[in-house]
């Protein structure tokens, strides 16, 4: 059934693909927020290539994004910094899941009550349209034709959030129509509300909502542009994701995924990895001579190989452009700078080209800005100097168009994975790389992730925030369900992977001990360690390298010799401050109820015996040699 308001904006030619679908909810959906949002037009993009082309074109006619010198590349500004409205990063305070009388509420993340929350949102979108053209957008998450895939429709006003998904994600109307459960998808309504200025962006942020619906498998998100806030599909389709595959027998993480390719083998081996901000995801999943089948999101599923198999699923990346050069991020900057479909946001522009900080070239004096017009010397209200580009400014492109993507990108079985890094961040606790003992050993080193803060950031050194699986801001079940599906899910398994811990940033005397690229070498005995290539030296703590391997490997894979002293500084075992990392990790877990005893039994029995080590040795550190 087609609503009045619905058939005044919507042409034959959207109304008759809109109906092709024969999928009622659908109607019902977007009915109902044409009703609601009043747009001017409505506009149905399916897969075909006229479609995306009307969205590139029509984001450049209404000045959302502005091209660039280089063929296929554009700059799209989410806000202005010195405006007290600016739109430029997750808003993580008005992003609330929505949470019905009785039901768990998250200590971590925030919540508001469903009634409550429904009605003010939809109060604010009342008419958030008007004056703009509603796309209705279908988008597979995974590969087509592939069990692993969940779909979404997505209703927006954005042509640059159009415009982005067609970069980031696989069309799926064909998808939509082929569909047995018809009911069975997630719902992304998007606005940005009222435009203001060259180019437009967002007035009202003071109106700024992203509620997340479980109940409905839906996000409701208005007032906004940066794509952190707007793509539905992205951190906010991992919220109802990760609600979905927790009742269900499957995993959804915050995961890259990594094709590891060992000389001389004739092999590639998967991994998977999780990192909180700053801890090394994008320089891991980006290791020379290795392949990305994605850096962001997957989804997990026991296969009939008896591994568990992982998709991307997105197709694109959407990359914090800051320190990209061409000398610590070659593949990526040979992309960025090269012509191709590349969208900035909130970069530097000078005579139609983008600069960003860290990008090695001199900065020009002047130029088009996250902040407007800018200058050097400019500075806010605070009298603080406003850089030439933001720090979390951005590109978007396809995975594809990186050298070093990999063939199985869009494989619809996925790859096996063979194991799983949990990268923390600590200048004196964990060592580079550690395996764990057993599969629950391995969820509870991904449940007990620290990532420490740097005096830049807060003004004091070595605070270590808890983020278990680098995924809490999006963890909407209970936390103790979560853990518990973790272990289930890897002892369902017949070839659980193998699970790591790295920490690549070790100090002394404040200089880091390790080089940029020591990690190929840990992720290459990592990957033996799949395989049954290397022996390893047993701890309480986990599995570590042998200092004979590393050296060889050292040598094969970076020409550098790799010396005993520096394997025993970072390889001991440092009783104290472990010890003083389970405390942490203790007080965090006794503020969440019901969390598995399979976990406080691993805390106890490592606390025991590092208690005996240290008896026995009389010492706190202990070199790995003496084990």
């Amino acid at each position: 059934m087609i609503g009045k308001k619905l058939m005044n904006v919507i042409d034959e030619k959207s109304l008759a693909k809109l109906e092709a679908l024969n999928n009622e909810k659908v109607l019902k959906i977007v009915n109902e927020f044409v009703e609601l949002c009043k747009p001017d037009k409505v506009t149905v993009i399916t897969d075909e290539k006229e479609d995306i082309d009307y969205v590139r074109q029509k984001v450049i006619e209404i000045g959302e994004e502005a091209k660039l010198s280089l063929e296929g590349h554009t700059v799209h500004y989410d806000g202005f910094f010195t405006m007290s409205n600016h739109d430029q990063a997750r808003d993580k305070t008005n992003t609330r899941v929505l949470i019905e009388k009785g039901e768990y509420a998250s200590p971590w993340i925030n919540t508001i009550d469903r009634d409550g929350g429904l009605k003010e949102v939809l109060d604010i979108m009342d008419g958030c349209m008007k004056g703009n053209e509603c796309l209705v957008r279908f988008f597979c998450l995974g590969p087509k034709n592939s069990k692993f895939s969940l779909l979404a429709l997505q209703l927006t006003d954005s042509f640059y959030v159009a415009h982005s998904e067609d970069l980031l994600y696989r069309s799926g109307y064909e998808e939509f129509n082929n569909m047995k459960e018809k009911a069975d998808f997630f719902y992304f309504i998007h606005s940005a509300g009222e435009l203001t200025g060259n180019p437009p962006v967002t007035k009202n942020i003071d109106k700024r909502r992203i509620y997340v619906d479980l109940k409905e498998n839906r996000v409701l998100t208005v007032n906004n542009q940066y794509a952190g806030n707007s793509l539905g599909l992205k951190k906010l389709a991992l919220r109802l994701a990760i609600h979905r595959s927790n009742n269900e027998d499957w995993l959804a993480e915050h995961y890259f995924i990594l094709g590891v390719h060992p000389k001389d083998k004739n092999r590639v081996s998967y991994f998977t990895g999780a990192y909180p901000s700053g801890c090394g995801k994008t320089s891991t999943a980006m290791l020379p001579g290795q392949t990305i089948v994605g850096d962001d999101i997957a989804y997990l599923r026991p296969w009939r190989d008896g591994y568990a198999h992982t998709v991307n699923i997105e197709q694109g990346v959407f990359g914090i452009i800051k320190d990209v050069n061409p000398n610590d991020d070659p593949v990526i900057w040979n992309t960025i700078t090269t012509p191709r479909e590349t969208i900035f946001s909130n970069v530097l522009i000078k005579d139609g080209m983008p600069c960003w900080i860290g990008d090695g070239r001199d900065i020009p004096d002047s130029g088009m800005s996250f902040c407007g017009d800018w200058a050097k010397g400019v500075t806010d209200k605070e009298g603080r100097d406003i850089p030439h580009a933001h720090p979390n400014a951005r590109y978007t492109v396809r995975i594809e168009e990186l050298s070093n993507a990999d063939e199985n990108l869009h494989n619809p079985d996925g790859v096996p994975v063979h194991g799983i890094f949990y990268g923390g961040r600590d200048s004196d606790t964990m060592v580079p790389i550690l395996e764990s003992l057993d599969w629950d050993h391995g969820v509870f080193f991904g449940a007990s992730i620290e990532s420490e803060t740097t005096a830049q950031t807060l003004g004091a050194e070595g605070i270590r925030k808890g983020s278990p699986m680098a995924n809490l801001d999006f963890v909407v079940v209970p936390l103790g369900k979560y853990l518990e599906n973790h272990r289930k899910f890897g002892n369902s398994l017949e070839h659980s992977p193998k699970v790591f811990a790295t920490n690549y940033f070790l100090k002394k005397d404040g200089k880091y001990i390790n080089g940029m690229l020591d990690k190929l070498c840990w992720v290459i005995w990592a990957e033996g360690r799949t395989h049954g290539d290397f022996d390893a030296i047993k701890t309480p703590f986990g599995f570590l390298p042998k200092y004979n391997d590393l050296k060889t490997l050292f040598k094969q894979y970076l020409n550098k010799e790799y010396e005993e002293k520096d394997y025993i500084e970072q390889f001991s075992i440092r009783i104290n401050h472990l010890l003083e990392k389970l405390e942490r990790v203790e007080a965090m877990y006794n503020k969440e109820h019901n969390i598995p005893e399979f976990f406080w039994e691993i805390l106890r029995k490592q606390r025991s015996e590092l208690n005996q080590l240290r008896e026995k040795f009389k010492k706190d550190e202990i070199s790995p040699f003496e084990f």
